[in-house]
């Protein structure tokens, strides 16, 4: 008899295990950062992203269009202006490098979902997300006048045709201010994506070369989280619920599984799990090097995300990962 249980029975073959498996990635998962920056016919590829590129407007709505050809469901943008200043024009302007590129994106493009960026770290001469105390170089962000500068932000971004608002600069009130905001300019149907629990993390490197917003002095620990708090981003969360958020982020996700588990756990709102641009370019590093199979790792460590209980993730793998779906 013995053994009597035989897990394995369950493993035989491809289809058996598919018709068994417990957790599957899908197309509709999926959320591709895009980099808008000024000018014409550029696409500079990211040094430290291999495969992920700054692109001009007319350059970036061929690449939604191959977003959303891939089957895709939403892009997420960001933008690099031209001048920076420490009112952060660029992030609210209605010539806004990002408010261009998603006007022209939603007129090319108009079943693709634009989410936005709703902060203001790179469009500041300093590198910080918001107004700073005069002649103050530790890099302390003033909470309260910085959320003026998101609601002029998010409106714009409402105003341009964006879809869905991803406030990121983690101000306290920040949901609030935005969503009380939009109602006011008749933007209710509007939802918000916060980034509730982002940390203080130095998975971020990358990125900042992407998107040309690293801190001029100082960091950022003032404002995003201590990456040993847990309870804290608990408390982010519910704060957020209580404010109007309608989606949930968790930010970086390959270090922080056991807080996207603990926040799925506590509420039914869709929760977003970003895969950083290091934890990207490690794997794109790795397999370059030989030392890993690049899509089975990457599909493992997204399919961990959703286990951990993602409802969607933002990733830079997201084309590539859409070409291994489909190829099933």
């Amino acid at each position: 008899m013995f053994p009597l249980n035989r897990p394995r029975r369950l493993r035989t073959n491809q289809r058996l295990r598919d018709m068994v498996c417990e957790t599957k990635l899908t197309l509709d998962d999926l959320i591709y950062p895009l980099f808008a920056v000024p000018g014409n016919n550029i696409a500079k590829e990211v040094i430290s992203m291999p495969g992920i590129f700054q692109l001009s407007i007319d350059k970036i709505v061929n690449e939604a269009k191959m977003v959303r050809d891939l089957g895709i469901p939403a892009i997420i943008l960001f933008g690099v202006p031209e001048e920076k200043n420490s009112e952060a024009t660029g992030a609210w302007g209605k010539e806004g490098i990002v408010q261009r590129a998603t006007e022209a994106i939603k007129r090319e493009v108009k079943d693709l979902i634009v989410i936005v960026d709703t902060c203001v770290c790179e469009y500041t001469d300093h590198g910080h997300c918001g107004y700073l105390k005069k002649d103050d170089c530790t890099g302390e962000v003033l909470n309260d006048s910085t959320l003026e500068l998101l609601k002029k932000t998010a409106v714009s971004q409402a105003l341009a045709g964006a879809d869905i608002i991803a406030p990121s600069g983690m101000m306290d009130g920040f949901v609030r201010s935005i969503r009380e905001k939009l109602d006011q300019e008749g933007f209710s149907n509007i939802p918000i994506l916060s980034y509730a629990a982002k940390y203080a993390s130095g998975y971020y490197g990358p990125f900042r070369d992407a998107a040309d917003s690293s801190p001029q002095f100082g960091d950022r620990r003032t404002y995003q989280m201590d990456p040993g708090n847990a309870r804290e981003a608990l408390k982010e969360v519910m704060l957020d619920i209580e404010e109007g958020a309608d989606m949930l982020m968790v930010k970086p996700a390959l270090s922080y599984m056991d807080i996207l588990w603990r926040i799925k756990e506590m509420t039914n709102l869709p929760v977003a799990a970003y895969n950083v641009s290091g934890e990207y370019s490690m794997i794109k590093a790795a397999a370059a090097n030989g030392w890993i199979d690049e899509k089975q790792v990457t599909l493992e460590t997204l399919t961990s995300f959703k286990r951990a209980g993602a409802d969607l993730i933002l990733t830079y793998h997201a084309k590539d990962v859409a070409r291994w779906i489909q190829s099933k």
